[in-house]
């Protein structure tokens, strides 16, 4: 390789030795003008690449060679260092024995690494850039992306932050912390990277090519918890759809290189490539999902119009996922539901009744929770199961009253009310998890927001709840029948 005053151009080596644990089994020597040895760019490209050694010799202003600086990967440790700099010394004096240490250097690598992959779940790290977001909105978005992740089941290795007015629209990240970003995933020796922000087909690919790892977004994320905790067959295919439909932009803004070939006027040719036969196939199945999507939403109108006929009112628990809206419906009706401490525990929708003191009975339901952003193809996707919402009598919008960003939380929540044209159903602020916090906190929250003070868990205030819905449901019966009392006094007078 020769390079010129700009740099030297690495060759693309494609698979050669491309296993963990192993090096790619080449060395880079080259010059530097001047005493200052290694730069950046050596350190990153050692890493990146996986090269035996980086070797940069120094030249002199009369084009005479000085000492050799050499530096070399080492296995992860506690210190967090992953490359060694040896000792600058002409090239000489540089005696080792190469072979017999690369080869023990590379044995240490790869029984580090069989290590890490012991370990049941995936290592991931986190990407976070600030892009023109206030500290606190930015900092609850990071700890929200870090709950996502544990949620699915990955290990949080490390998290990489930039602040930054904007994204960079090739990379996310700025070159700088690009190169930190490489080496802190080799060091880290994690399987994915996971970014904040929602990424482009192009970012993706760019940044895959460049860490050589998996590469994800936030909505990737979600979609992915959605694929694990979906158990019906109606939310496995809800799921499967709003995976679809959020593949599809990116199998469509692949190479375009990959045009089809052209067989006479009009003609698709002597075949589809892969990328169109891909996107038949896939628009092919959402045309399908959609179809039973449609027969699921008839079932539901069944049920809901047997209900409306037994004239039986309905409450529907809404909130932001993990605020313990399972808990609630499992502690008032004392039946089982599926409690976990973990977000989007509960996708699927369940139905009890529930009996008031007054031997009043109601259909109480408990829905998927919502998040800040939540994917728009999750939404349509789920449209089906969010039209229960829409017969609703009476909302129970649980809240986490131990949560700092509980008020971002119901404004995230409002809005996909909003979105789906639910936003006039009255509603009640149920501030769970007050178990949690000290009572003067619990009874501000309450009074400032009109709303009510509980604990699912321990069954506190739930008979403070249960009056105040019930006072609500039944308020225009209450008029009514008061105002028909009223009558009956007056004609009574009047004979």
């Amino acid at each position: 390789m020769v390079g010129d005053q700009h740099g030297i151009e690495m060759p693309d080596w494609g698979r050669i030795r491309a296993g963990r644990g192993r090096l790619r089994g080449f060395r880079c020597i080259h010059t530097h003008l001047g005493p200052d040895g290694l730069d950046q760019d050596d350190v990153t490209d050692l890493t990146l690449l996986r090269l035996d050694a980086m070797i940069a010799v120094e030249v002199d202003d009369h084009g005479l060679p000085g000492n050799a600086h050499v530096a070399s990967l080492m296995p992860p440790n506690d210190h967090g260092k992953s490359v060694l700099n040896w000792e600058a010394k002409p090239p000489s004096r540089l005696t080792e024995n190469f072979r017999d240490w690369i080869g023990s250097l590379e044995e240490e690598l790869s029984r580090t690494d069989q290590a890490q992959e012991v370990g049941a779940t995936e290592r991931a790290l986190l990407v976070c850039v600030t892009a023109g977001r206030k500290r606190e909105e930015f900092e609850a978005s990071q700890a929200e992306l870090r709950e996502l992740a544990y949620s699915a089941g990955v290990s949080v290795v490390d998290t990489v932050t930039q602040n930054r007015p904007r994204v960079d629209p090739r990379f996310v990240v700025g070159p700088g912390k690009l190169q930190d970003l490489v080496i802190r995933c080799f060091h880290s020796g994690v399987d994915l990277v996971i970014f904040d922000d929602n990424l482009t087909p192009a970012q993706v690919r760019n940044l895959a090519e460049r860490l050589e790892l998996r590469v994800i977004d936030r909505t990737q994320l979600i979609l992915d918890i959605f694929a694990q905790r979906a158990s019906s067959k109606e939310g496995k295919i809800q799921v499967e759809l709003a995976q679809l439909r959020y593949v599809l932009p990116r199998l469509s803004q692949s190479d375009t290189s990959l045009s089809r070939l052209a067989g006479g006027i009009g003609g698709r040719g002597p075949g589809e490539t892969k990328l169109e036969n891909d996107r038949r196939r896939v628009r092919e199945r959402i045309t399908r999902l959609e179809k039973e999507i449609k027969k699921f939403s008839r079932e539901r109108s069944g049920r809901r119009a047997r209900r409306q006929k037994r004239n039986l009112p309905i409450l529907s628990i809404v909130g932001y996922t993990n605020a313990g809206k399972s808990t609630l419906l499992r502690t008032l009706t004392k039946t089982d539901a599926h409690v976990e401490d973990k977000m989007f525990a509960t996708l699927d929708t369940s139905s009890r009744r529930l009996r008031f003191p007054r031997e009043r009975e109601v259909i109480i339901t408990d829905t998927v929770g919502f998040i800040r952003n939540l994917p728009s193809d999750l939404v349509a996707a789920f449209k089906a199961t969010l039209e229960e919402l829409s017969e609703a009598n009476l909302f129970l919008h649980v809240i986490d009253a131990s949560s700092e960003d509980a008020e971002r939380h119901i404004r995230a929540v409002r809005s996909v009310l909003s979105e789906i044209g639910l936003s006039k159903t009255p509603e009640i602020l149920v501030w769970n998890k007050c178990d949690r916090i000290s009572e003067q906190e619990a009874k501000a929250l309450a009074d400032r927001t009109g709303g009510t003070a509980v604990s699912a868990i321990l069954g506190d205030g739930l008979g403070e709840l249960l009056r105040n819905a019930e006072e609500l449901i039944w308020a225009e019966d209450e008029t009514i029948h008061r105002r028909f009392a009223n009558a009956q006094v007056v004609n009574g007078s009047r004979k």
